[in-house]
This record gives C-alpha cells, structure tokens and sequence, in this order.
C-alpha cells in the first residue's frame, strides 16, 4: 500500500477510536446519534406551560407532572438533571413534519397514528378524558348533557383531540370554533365569543379562572387519550424512552407522579 493511503488509514484509525472514546462518556441512552446538544438531553414543552402538567411556567424545577415526569425520564436514561436543557414550542411545531429543536417534547401530545407519520412516540405515559368548561353566566351554565350543548357556541383548540371529541360527541349545530391554543380559547370564553370550551379534564379543572366543569364527555368517538412523548421522527432514542416509561410504569413512579399531581378527578359524565 502506497505510504499516502496508509498514512489515510492510520489517521481514519484514530477518529474512529476517538469517537468511541467520547461514545463512552454519554450517557447511557443509546447511540446519542441526532441528539440536539451532544451529552445533554434536550426537553421542550409549551409556552406557557400550566399546572398541573408544570408548575408556575417554570419546567426547570420539576415541579408539575410533565415536568417531574421528564426529570425521572432522563435519570432512567443515565442523564444528571443539569444535563436536561428545557427548550418551548409550539403544540403545532412539535407535530409537525420536519427537524426539531429537541430531543423529547411533553404537551400533553395524544398519540395517534395521523400524527405518528411525522414524530415518533414513546409508550403512553397517561390516560385522560375530555371535559367542557364554562363560566358563571354563561348560556351553557347548568348544562347537565350533550344535547344542552348542541345549539351552543363551542370552541377548543385546533388538531387537539380537544377539538375532536368537541366535534364528535358534542357536534354543535354552528360547528366546533378552532383556536390557535388553549389560551386563545380561554379568551374567546371569557369575552364571552364561545359559551363553552372541551380541554382535557386535567387542564379543565385548572385552566379556567373561576371556571366551572360541566362533566366529561363519554369515552368513545376520540373522546379519551393516551398521551406519549414527542420524539423526532426515526429518533435513536425512541426506544430507550419507552423502556424508561415503562419502568417507570413497572416501579410504581408513574402512580406516585399521577397521584401527587393529577387529582383523583370527580368529574361526572354529560348524558
């Protein structure tokens, strides 16, 4: 072999021993391949982010069932907690087709198979229903069933399974008003545009100042999640997270999180 082509060799040699060398030092959450910040776990979640899912808007203390819930995430990973960096974004984003800006992204995501063509997601994490909430004096106050509701002017936030269930189960006679957010739904029902909006029940039962929660919608027709972690499409650590999460389920760390931060929620069923 010409002296060039073995010097090429040797050189080619030592990169690949310097890689598996720094490989070593990762953490123990596979390969680190299309990690955002290499050694550091890249977390995002929403602006603002809300209670119970985070507490005061503030992921970095852990405080808040997303947040808490991502904090034990990565220490199953082998990742310290300074090495979690917390990055926003939008709901929308987070789902869409594309490059991320994040490793992991908790927002309540629902998993569906429409959504799993663009990201990937870890096992389910938590399963909630879907809750209509009011105002005092609002039209849809006192409202007991589906069929109050009908003739009401209805919103929730759009590509949600909020906004699913709102057109499914209660399929209102104006049709279902789309929002950008939860937030600008919130608005529109304190300026008194909507009557009523569906959140899932834990949002519900936080979200709305004063609000009152008129029940939960029946379990079918999209009406009920199953909420996983956001991954960027064909992510090398989607199954470490899913091995994470179900440990987490397997030890009992997922009862103790759902019980210190989801209520045990009585909210009854609209007929």
């Amino acid at each position: 072999m010409p002296r060039t082509r073995l010097r090429l060799a040797a050189a080619a040699v030592s990169v690949v021993a310097a890689v598996a060398s720094l490989s070593a030092c990762a953490p123990t959450s596979g390969s680190g391949d299309g990690l955002v910040t290499e050694g550091k776990l890249t977390v995002a979640t929403g602006e603002p982010a809300y209670s119970p899912w985070v507490e005061d808007d503030d992921p970095t203390t852990g405080q808040g069932f997303e947040a808490a819930l991502a904090y034990a995430v990565a220490d199953q990973l082998g990742y310290e907690k300074d090495d979690v960096v917390w990055v926003r974004s939008t709901f929308d984003e987070a789902i869409a087709p594309g490059p991320k800006t994040f490793d992991l992204n908790l927002q309540q995501f629902s998993i569906t198979e429409q959504r799993a063509e663009a990201v990937d997601f870890s096992s389910p994490y938590y399963e909630t229903r879907q809750a209509v909430v009011t105002l005092p004096g609002s039209a849809a106050e006192g409202a007991t069933s589906v069929a109050d509701l009908q003739g009401l002017a209805i919103g929730a936030q759009s590509g949600t399974t909020s906004f699913t269930a709102a057109e499914k189960v209660i399929d209102p006679e104006g049709g279902v008003q789309a929002y950008n957010s939860n937030d600008d739904a919130k608005a529109a029902l304190e300026a008194g545009q909507v009557d009523a909006i569906v959140l899932d029940v834990p949002t519900a039962t936080y979200f709305v100042e004063g609000g009152v929660v008129l029940g939960q919608l029946a379990a079918e027709d999209g009406a009920s999640d199953e909420l996983g972690i956001v991954l960027p499409l064909g992510s090398a650590l989607t199954g470490d997270v899913t091995d994470a999460v179900e440990a987490l389920r397997a030890d009992g760390t997922l009862d103790e999180l759902q019980q210190e931060w989801l209520a045990d929620y009585d909210v009854t069923e609209l007929s």
